[in-house]
């Protein structure tokens, strides 16, 4: 058996564990060669390619982002990209390929499978939001990264009698915002899921200094909408899209800001952490979860299950149809709402 393994769309802590771990159980158990492809798809399409072995990934297991390099091309939306792809499985002599992505590497990964492309997906996102998976390996540690702001922030915050935004990622869906301002001890959270208008943002910080909380902390998602105030207007925050046509978000956590500082006479700052959350040594968790994902990852390989994707459930690694990443990205789910619900609703 010989595989090839790669890493797109954003980097991610976690991935290098999956590296090390697909290559282990490939060579330990399998006697199995492994070739990894530099720079995501762009390595399958322009043939870059390294030859992995036990000694090269001696080392990777706490470094972050990913020792193969990514990028965010979909070959399924390149003229010829899915016959190119096709070329380079045959030319590598490959068994299969094992790809590393979040929503929108996966779905392209999805496309080549139904062309019959042998593939096996892994999904790894800080958002927390592949389809198919409880949790995605990335997220613990950029909730960690998070929650640890959001701890340090809370002093000057306290000392200045300041309002304090504090921007995280979360395209569409809102897991790290949530998750976030419950572990972080936040006043107030907007999330794609709990959307909120510049009103109702201010009205509940004035029911918390009411209560004597000299200072408050606001968490929002990057990719959060505010909600339409009482006239019909709401804050609108320009994006652009990337290939996959997403949007690019950033900056409403400013935005927002600025208008509770107007509305309401306090100061207030922003604080927008952006790509710290994607770096940093991975958690124990995350390092656990990229390794079990990795191995089961060849597992899939060596019986042939190819259009799968790996998946935790519960505490088990199991195996879901690949083509489930299509359904969209995976909102916060009731349990976590209900517990958003308890100190925010």
């Amino acid at each position: 058996m010989r595989l090839g393994i790669l890493t797109g769309g954003g980097d991610c802590p976690g991935l290098n564990a999956v590296i090390r771990a697909a290559v282990v159980r490939s060579i330990r158990t399998y006697e199995s060669q492994i070739v990894g492809f530099l720079d995501g798809w762009v390595g399958v399409l322009e043939g870059h390619t390294r030859e992995l072995s036990l000694d090269s990934i001696s080392g990777i297991l706490p470094r972050g982002g990913t020792v193969l390099g990514t990028s965010r091309v979909d070959p399924a939306r390149r003229e010829g990209g899915i016959e190119a792809v096709r070329d380079a499985v045959r030319i590598f002599g490959l068994n299969g390929l094992i790809v590393c992505g979040g929503e929108g590497t996966l779905s392209g990964a999805a496309d080549l499978s139904d062309a019959g492309i042998p593939i096996i997906g892994v999904p790894k996102t800080i958002d927390n939001d592949v389809r198919g998976t409880d949790y995605s390996f990335g997220f613990d540690t950029a909730l960690g990264t998070v929650v640890h702001a959001i701890d340090a922030v809370h002093s000057t915050a306290e000392a200045h009698d300041r309002v304090i935004v504090v921007e995280v990622m979360g395209r569409s869906v809102g897991w790290i915002a949530i998750c976030s301002a419950l572990a972080g001890g936040g006043d107030v959270v907007v999330a794609p899921e709990a959307p909120m208008n510049v009103t109702q943002v201010c009205d509940a910080i004035r029911v918390r200094r009411a209560r004597g909380r000299k200072f408050s902390i606001v968490v929002i998602a990057e990719g959060a909408e505010m909600a339409p105030e009482p006239d019909g207007t709401k804050l609108e925050i320009p994006h652009r899209t990337d290939e996959f046509g997403r949007p690019r978000y950033g900056g409403i956590g400013n935005v927002l800001a600025h208008t509770i500082e107007q509305r309401l006479g306090m100061e207030t700052r922003t604080v927008t952490l952006g790509y710290v959350q994607r770096g940093g040594t991975p958690s124990a968790f995350d390092r656990l979860l990229g390794t079990r994902m990795g191995i089961h990852a060849v597992d899939l390989a060596a019986r042939s299950e190819f259009g799968r994707m790996v998946s935790l459930q519960g505490t088990s690694v199991t195996s879901v149809p690949l083509a489930v990443v299509r359904e969209g990205p995976r909102p916060v789910d009731e349990n976590m709402l209900e517990a958003y619900r308890a100190f925010f609703g």
